[in-house]
């Protein structure tokens, strides 16, 4: 026991002196001699467990070390964990186009693991599962003290497979079970562009389209949508975000490249103080079709994370578009995958997002410039209107009449870009009559009001004989001086806590 222990303890302290080396990063608190002892302390405790615990099959080394790696990685944010060969293995098929599971991205939110979001043509969305819903049970075990990865694992499954879930709403905190299937799971992108109806959007054409995430031909897709929406006469363009959990980070900027110049700086990545670990992020050139100079409106709400918070973030930094909607979830951290030998490895947060004014989205999220928030019963709704095609005709009928009032405050935003972008031009549109002023004109005998030029006629001159006749003269023209309506001011938001957003 006494020379297995001194072998860890020169181990542990030979890693450490490496460590120590090699690192040109700000050093930890501690010093060198701190650390020798914490590893001699940890020897002790291995050993001790190992001669004096009960069940010899359950204090082998690999077990006990393996337990110390997972609390020693989850302990430092909920983006970091060690990986068994299983869990990695799944993680490096995680970017495939199908996967098996139940259409859920998660993560934990105040200590509880979270429903971030639900694919409206999954089997969680739906049974009834919303964004915000709280995992409480999986097949009726307790999660509260499951790690995501954990979590993962047993949410995904053959397909056909039935599941539980015991949810708890945080709007009503009561408590919901649903019972569902597993099913393989299709990774789709963009979806539902079309030109709005006119009856919103008149006098204007707007189209309008949403990114469920960011995978590898995200960009492409949303190129195509645009292109067409362009040659049916757009005018402006909303790109709705809400419930997109993030994805592939270069996907994310080459969205952003549709809408700026090629070269523009989106990103930055900065690792640990003092290691130099400095990366820029510029929009792709050759990924570039055309110039689309018309007016952007981004939604968001407080399940748009990761990639989602950096499209949004960059564009509003660069005066590109107008946010709107609710502050973002706050994932804002780059994770790097360290494989570790025998299939293992580690995922550690080693850098922060920052955008184009060195704002970091970490914790904090992306704050709307037009803050419009919604019910919980609005939500609900809403997440009804995206899975519509896998409804009920019963169902989707009760839809007819659904408003979104994000998008309305959207819409109305890229009315008053447009009006505002044809006054610079010298094109502004002639004022519209109100409803009393038309009923008016319309009724039948109606004289027309009398006006009044706004500079009176010049007075007569006395007659210098009698039969001399005053000279009238004519009435000065009146110019008329539009001027544009008071901004809509956001109202200050609480930051979101800090997400890790895992699909499953």
């Amino acid at each position: 026991m006494r020379a297995l222990r001194y072998f860890l303890l020169l181990a542990g302290l030979t890693a450490l002196s490496v460590w120590s080396v090699d690192s040109r990063a700000e050093e930890p608190g501690d010093d060198a001699d701190s650390g020798f002892k914490e590893i001699e302390l940890f020897t002790e405790v291995l050993e001790t467990i190992r001669q004096g615990y009960v069940d010899s099959d359950k204090v082998t080394y690999e077990k006990l070390i393996n337990s110390a790696l997972e609390g020693m990685l989850a302990d430092l944010d909920p983006h970091c964990q060690f990986m068994q060969p299983k869990v990695f293995e799944q993680l490096k098929r995680h970017t495939d186009s199908t996967y098996e599971g139940i259409g859920v991205t998660i993560s934990t939110k105040n200590d509880v693991l979270t429903i971030v979001t639900a694919r409206e043509d999954g089997p969680a969305a739906r049974a009834g599962i919303l964004p915000g819903d709280q995992i409480l049970k999986i097949n009726k075990q307790l999660t509260e003290d499951l790690g995501i990865a954990q979590a993962v694992n047993m949410l995904k499954g053959k397909p056909g497979e039935p599941i539980l879930l015991t949810i708890r709403r945080p709007a009503t905190q009561k408590l919901h079970e649903f019972e569902m299937k597993r099913e393989i799971i299709k990774q789709s992108s963009v979806k539902d562009a079309r030109i709005l109806d006119p009856q919103l959007t008149a006098p204007y054409r707007m189209g309008y389209a949403r990114i469920l995430q960011f995978s590898e031909p995200t960009a492409v897709e949303l190129a195509d949508a645009l292109d067409k929406l362009e040659q049916e006469g757009m005018d402006a363009f909303v790109l709705d975000m809400r419930n997109n959990p993030g994805g592939l980070l270069n996907s994310a900027i080459d969205v952003c490249g549709e809408f700026v110049k090629a070269g523009t700086v989106v990103l930055t990545t900065e690792g640990k103080p003092g290691s130099g670990e400095i990366k820029i992020y510029r929009t792709n050139a050759e990924a570039k079709r055309r110039d689309r100079d018309y007016p952007l409106a981004i939604l968001v709400n407080h399940s748009s994370a990761s990639g989602a918070e950096v499209v949004s973030g960059a564009l509003q930094d660069l005066k590109r578009c107008i946010v709107v909607g609710e502050t973002t979830f706050g994932k804002g951290s780059v994770q790097s995958i360290i494989p570790i030998g025998e299939g293992k490895a580690i995922r550690m947060t080693t850098a922060k997002y920052y955008t184009p004014s060195h704002r970091t989205i970490h914790e904090n999220g992306v704050i709307p410039n037009i803050v419009a928030p919604l019910t919980p019963a609005q939500e609900q709704a809403l997440a009804k209107w995206f899975g519509k095609d896998t409804l009920p005709p019963e169902e989707r009928k009760k839809l007819e009449n659904f408003s979104d009032p994000q998008l309305t405050r959207a819409v109305d935003a890229m009315k008053g870009a447009l009006v505002y972008s044809s006054i610079r031009k010298g094109e502004a549109p002639s004022p519209v009559a109100s409803a009393a002023e038309e009923k008016k004109t319309m009724e039948p005998g109606a004289e027309p009001a009398a006006t009044e030029p706004e500079e009176k006629k010049a007075t007569e001159k006395p007659a210098a004989k009698p039969e001399s006749k005053p000279e009238a003269k004519p009435a000065s023209e009146t110019k008329t001086e539009s001027k544009p309506d008071a901004e809509d001011k956001p109202a200050p938001a609480a930051a979101p806590s800090t997400p890790d957003t895992s699909p499953e």
